[in-house]
């Protein structure tokens, strides 16, 4: 490690330290370290609910942990060092993250709380989501990410101390807009006179983050046992690739992320947009259907020539065309980087994994593309449609050898038990076009897309995913 962690203060809290934090904007940040260190960027990490044992664990090590960077060639490890404190509600008590937002020094705070952990709806916070109705309630000790947030900046802002940069790390589209939206919804709430001085002296950058992290498993944690020669409880694998693309607006100092490879540009919404469609839709594509076709791995799909030329149909016909262009970008050159890096058969990414939370992810990275398609062309793009007929499927419950479906989306439990007694056929799309929200009023009364999806959720009843695809790609491209 080339800088001294001694010198490192508490300039940088994360929250929500799983396997992507680890892998990519710390390991961004340790990298800028190593080529600065001038500013004292040390992080203090937190976990909000689950994750206490994995903190106890990490700080027994001295906030050091392992990031390995795996393909066909092998594992490279890399030691990371810009850790220097972790923080859990249950352990240091409901005070303790506000009271850290509070602090004097710091400058940056990031977050990867996943989709759901926004509590955002179509129009701004969603005040009927229970953490945020229980935070408005008891707001000296919230528990969701936006309340520990708005409670921190009021702290800050009684303790006359200046903004700070609010920096979102999820894949959403506009993430730091909705994450903004979101914080002063809820300031607004509390005090509007503390909403205006966030909305003055704070910054949330949009952000387009990507490098494929799989969850890390007693399988990999035993190759990180064999590779390092030792325990690493909070290492993480993951593939070589990363890029970080955020928009140049900080409240301050701007940590050494260029230092470190992430790239600052005036406007990130491009590059945001092709990431979520060509990168995001097709991995939601791969993990839907492959997942119901018994393809546990996404390295398991591409090697299936069947899904592989799925994947790279979608891209050329119907998430490429969407996007707008982007100089210096190759949209071709990039589906076939794209597709290269699913194949690596390192990283073991699972299907069951990247389709949990399906209900969050369709709106950025299937029914975005399919509105593109319907305003310019007045049709539905064919895979989008049997993408979203396959989570209707999933919905159902059981894959196409009759195996249960493993099902993670909390957003969903209720849009399932509502489908659960309908019959295929009509009633059921009709069913689902009105009560799943992503739709949205255009899509639901929308003709064409109700034809499109039934169309596709019969195909795929009768004769299955693999023949479904089959007959797919044999058509002429549009």
């Amino acid at each position: 490690m080339s800088y001294d962690r001694t010198t490192l203060r508490p300039r940088w809290l994360h929250i929500g330290f799983g396997a992507f934090a680890r892998a990519h904007p710390l390991f961004v940040l340790d990298r800028g370290l190593r080529a600065d260190a001038s500013g004292q960027w040390g992080v203090v990490v937190a976990r909000l609910n689950a994750g206490r044992e994995e903190l106890e664990h990490l700080a027994l090590a001295g906030g050091l942990y392992h990031v390995l960077e795996a393909d066909a060639q092998g594992l490279r490890a890399s030691q990371i060092g810009c850790v220097i404190d972790t923080c859990h509600p249950a352990r240091d008590g409901q005070d303790a993250l506000p009271r850290i937002i509070s602090d004097a020094e710091l400058a940056v705070i990031s977050l990867t709380i996943t989709e759901k952990g926004y509590c955002s709806g179509p129009d701004g916070l969603d005040f009927d989501h229970p953490a945020i109705r229980a935070d408005l309630k008891h707001d000296e000790a919230p528990r969701s990410a936006i309340g520990v947030l708005v409670q921190g900046l009021a702290q800050r802002r009684a303790a006359g101390l200046g903004g700070v940069t609010l920096l979102a790390c999820d894949n959403l589209a506009g993430n730091g807009r909705k994450l903004a939206r979101a914080v002063g919804d809820f300031a607004a709430t509390r005090d509007p006179d503390l909403a205006a001085w966030i909305d003055a002296n704070c910054r949330f950058p949009c952000a387009m983050v990507d490098r494929i992290v799989p969850a890390m498993t007693k399988d990999s944690h035993a190759r990180v046992r064999a590779h390092l020669g030792q325990e690493d409880r909070a290492a993480v694998i993951c593939e070589p690739f990363l890029q970080w693309v955020i928009e140049d607006d900080f409240a301050a100092e701007c940590p050494p992320l260029a230092e470190g490879g992430a790239l600052l540009v005036a406007d990130v919404e491009p590059f945001e947009e092709m990431k979520l469609r060509m990168l995001n839709g097709a991995h939601t594509l791969l993990a839907l259907l492959g997942g119901q076709a018994g393809l546990e791995t996404v390295d398991a799909c591409m090697a299936d020539p069947v899904f592989a030329a799925a994947v790279e149909r979608f891209h050329e016909d119907e998430a490429a065309p969407s996007l707008p262009t982007l100089p210096g970008i190759d949209l071709a050159e990039y589906g076939v980087q794209l597709r290269h890096r699913f194949a690596n058969p390192a990283l073991q990414h699972r299907t069951a994994q990247i389709a949990s939370d399906t209900s969050q992810k369709l709106p950025q990275r299937i029914l975005a593309p399919l509105r593109w398609h319907l305003a310019q062309h007045g049709t539905v793009p064919p895979l989008c449609a049997l993408v979203l007929a396959s989570w209707l499927q999933w919905l159902r419950g059981t894959r196409d050898d009759g195996a249960d479906l493993p099902f993670n989306d909390p957003q969903a439990e209720d849009l399932r038990s509502q489908l659960a007694s309908l019959s295929h056929g009509a009633e059921l799309v009709r069913a689902y076009l009105s009560k799943y929200q992503g739709f949205g009023s255009d899509l639901a009364q929308d003709a064409r897309v109700a034809e499109a999806l039934g169309h596709a959720f019969e195909r795929l009843h009768s004769t299955g995913i693999r023949h479904t695809l089959l007959s797919l790609l044999s058509e002429p491209h549009p």
